[in-house]
């Protein structure tokens, strides 16, 4: 999935509206108006769709952390950069919504997919782990599916 689609299956999930996602993105030094969030949210295949990099789409992830979290504890070191995978996305996401391993599952069972604690368990670890299994482009539709039907259910 690229990240336009899941920015624009993530938004329909939580309701942010264009002003908040400008907000989202200013608070963590992108520059963004609500045109070129417009942009952001149109399909490949439309006219004037612009592909959302990975740097601006991993801030509005910690932008997400932080309004429903808070700010990370005085002295603490940020995480060393990490690319920007299906895997990295899931997380961002857990943490962002507080979930816990029964919320991640039953919200991927919401969108048609069936996952065991340990599949959720590779999923969550490091990829060099001899564990580590890759998110793949359907069990993210099947979580951001559920995601959806959970936070908005009707």
């Amino acid at each position: 999935m690229t990240n336009n689609d899941i920015l624009r299956r993530l938004r329909y999930a939580l309701e942010l509206d264009d002003a908040t996602l400008v907000r989202l993105f200013a608070s963590r030094g992108v520059e963004a108006d609500e045109a070129q969030v417009r942009s952001w949210m149109l399909r490949q295949d439309e006219a004037g769709s612009v592909p959302l990099e990975n740097e601006e789409f991993e801030a509005l992830l910690d932008a997400l952390i932080i309004e429903r979290r808070g700010p990370p504890p005085e002295g603490s070191k940020p995480p060393p950069p990490t690319p920007l995978t299906n895997n990295s996305v899931l997380k961002k996401l857990r943490i962002a919504l507080s979930l816990r391993n029964t919320d991640m599952l039953d919200i991927v069972t919401l969108g048609g997919r069936s996952l065991s604690k340990a599949e959720l368990g590779a999923l969550m670890r490091p990829p060099g782990h001899r564990h580590y299994r890759a998110c793949g482009d359907q069990l993210m539709r099947a979580f951001l599916a559920g995601l959806t039907k959970r936070e908005r259910p009707t």
